[in-house]
């Protein structure tokens, strides 16, 4: 399979990239900076451009199977830039499948019905600019035609891979309060090969 992973530096899609490759798939990577990639293999295609950037992501999106975004905010508006240029060049290609990292606080409150957890008192964070930026990416992919999944982890400490975690579609898992980015990584990646939560957000969390 041919595979886009945007947001191949981060924590998160370094893990995807590297997972993605040790099966055999082929790669493609979009960033900035092509040093921060430290991984070496003939099936990986770095391309050294700007997510937000109409020709870097039409180049890399021809002969793609699927898409995987890592991005994250990072304090700036990157990720609501580049999610209407990444829509229009899958269109182009006739890509359908996208996967996203979200955050889980564009999954619904438990505690405020109607709202998304961000939006409601069930959410301690004390700004709320990133939940923002992916609740605008979310609505977007809602009004698309592509067959979207939206991966909601919680607190994200390094941590290790362990495979034991629990997922709810629309809801973050009662009482889970963090979940390791290899673990992250891994149920991200999974979504390659399944279709059990098209169009859909999910919480992932111990």
């Amino acid at each position: 399979m041919r595979i886009l992973v945007l947001g191949a530096t981060g924590r998160v899609g370094s893990h995807v990239v590297s997972l993605a490759l040790r099966d055999n798939h082929h790669v493609t990577a979009v960033v900035r900076t092509p040093h921060k990639l430290n991984i070496c293999h003939d099936n990986l295609h770095i391309i050294k451009g700007d997510v937000t950037d109409k020709h870097n992501i039409e180049a890399a999106m021809k002969n793609i199977d699927i898409v995987i975004s890592a991005l994250s905010t990072d304090g700036t508006t990157t990720l609501t830039k580049s999610i209407p240029v990444i829509l229009d060049a899958m269109t182009k290609e006739n890509v359908k499948r996208i996967i996203t990292v979200g955050t889980a606080g564009i999954l619904q409150s438990r505690l405020d019905p109607g709202l998304l957890r961000y939006q409601s008192s069930e959410s301690r964070r004390t700004t709320t600019f990133s939940a923002q930026e992916h609740h605008q990416v979310f609505e977007l992919l809602k009004q698309s035609k592509m067959d979207w999944t939206i991966v909601c982890p919680t607190y994200l400490p390094d941590g290790v891979y362990t495979g034991h975690y629990r997922i709810e579609r629309s809801f973050l898992p009662k009482g889970g309060t963090e979940i390791s980015v290899a673990d992250t990584a891994e149920f991200t990646y999974q979504q390659v090969q399944n279709t059990d939560y098209l169009k859909a957000r999910v919480g992932i969390a111990y």
